[in-house]
């Protein structure tokens, strides 16, 4: 098996994998996707995206967090499965996998991208959006996860491999708070996670490229 990752371990979607990666115990080779590394991406996948995962045993090249998972579970079934056999739960993965996508990682980004910006370029009516698609999105979560352990039910999956960066980076930029202790108590799960406790410290090294510091409360 000849399995290679282009990625940077700070970003929140090359966390997703290598959480995937760490849960499964799958054997990869990785890139770091800085200097002519970053630049050389592009070879290999034209929109400069990442992760990209190349499979040199099949020719595949393959990008985007959530299809490379599902591509290792099916052609390099590790030593547990992130996406269930049962078509139903299957469905609820895949629809928190998409949440905490579009509803968590999208608005934080958002928050993010615009403190990178010169003081006259900013969006504030978006950054109060994304503020705004936080609060409701953590609303609907809180009250999803208070009768379940994981984000699809017992069984940890795809979408804890999304949630665990997603809302560890969200956290930083929209606080959980005392009314979220259903969704505070699955973060501090996921936190204590071993896949997911590799991620993070592997990122530490990175955090001073955080736009306006990691807040005081960050772990």
């Amino acid at each position: 098996m000849t399995l290679t990752l282009h990625a940077h371990p700070f970003s929140s979607y090359c966390q997703k994998v290598l959480i995937a990666l760490y849960e499964t115990g799958t054997p990869f080779a990785s890139v770091l996707l800085v200097g002519e590394a970053r630049r050389a991406l592009l070879r290999i996948w034209p929109l400069g995206k990442f992760p990209v995962l190349v499979d040199a045993d099949r020719g595949m090249t393959i990008p985007e967090a959530s299809i490379i998972v599902e591509y290792l579970d099916l052609h390099y079934l590790g030593a547990v499965r992130l996406i269930p056999a049962d078509a139903a739960t299957c469905l609820d993965v895949r629809l928190m996998d998409r949440f905490f996508d579009n509803y968590v990682s999208t608005p934080q980004q958002k928050i993010v991208a615009d403190r990178m910006w010169p003081e006259g370029e900013r969006d504030p009516k978006g950054v109060a959006d994304a503020h705004a698609m936080l609060a409701a999105a953590y609303r609907w979560l809180d009250t999803r996860m208070a009768d379940r352990t994981w984000a699809a039910g017992e069984q940890f999956s795809l979408a804890d491999c999304g949630a665990a960066p997603f809302l560890f980076y969200a956290d930083w930029v929209h606080p959980l708070d005392d009314t979220l202790p259903n969704l505070s108590a699955y973060l501090t799960r996921l936190r204590e996670r071993a896949s997911v406790r590799r991620a993070v410290d592997e990122a530490r090294p990175y955090r001073g490229y955080f736009p306006s510091g990691v807040p005081d409360h960050a772990h």
